[in-house]
């Protein structure tokens, strides 16, 4: 099984990220996977992940984002996480405003353990005292622990 420690990284992991807008943290996220991952190309990341977002959005409450997509190129599963410093709308279920988002590209040819990886993020974050510690990490290193924590039931 994949774990959630495995595809992310504390290069990935960050907080005090801009928002602005939905739009503007597409590209953010993008940004941030195309100079950890040279060979996914930002633009075509950006595509997908707003292409994805067209089909319904990946907000699911509680402040709450996933934005994930299947993605051309790439070949292993790729995580990021990012702590905005003023939540933005996301056309989450429940209408309020997105501040923490964990982010999934998969393969194309994407199996059930991706979306085992999917649940997995989703059961994480479902949890109150998870989301109250990932929003009070003070750096990037700080947000990956406290995936890290979870991940091995510390």
């Amino acid at each position: 099984m994949i774990r959630l420690e495995n595809i992310l990284t504390p290069g990935r992991s960050l907080v005090n990220v801009p928002g602005g807008s939905k739009k503007a943290v597409l590209e953010e996220i993008a940004k941030v996977i195309g100079q950890q991952v040279p060979e996914l190309d930002r633009q075509t990341v950006y595509e997908s992940l707003i292409a994805r977002e067209k089909l319904g959005s990946t907000g699911f409450g509680n402040g709450i984002a996933i934005p994930h997509c299947r993605l051309k190129g790439c070949s292993n599963p790729i995580s990021a996480l990012l702590h905005l410093n003023h939540p933005v709308d996301f056309d989450a279920i429940d209408g309020a405003p997105v501040d923490l988002l964990f982010v999934l590209l998969v393969p194309e040819a994407a199996t059930d353990e991706h979306l085992e990886l999917l649940r997995q993020i989703a059961s994480m974050l479902d949890q109150k005292e998870v989301r109250e510690r990932l929003r009070s990490a003070p750096s990037g290193e700080a947000l990956y622990q406290v995936v890290l924590d979870e991940q091995t039931g510390h």
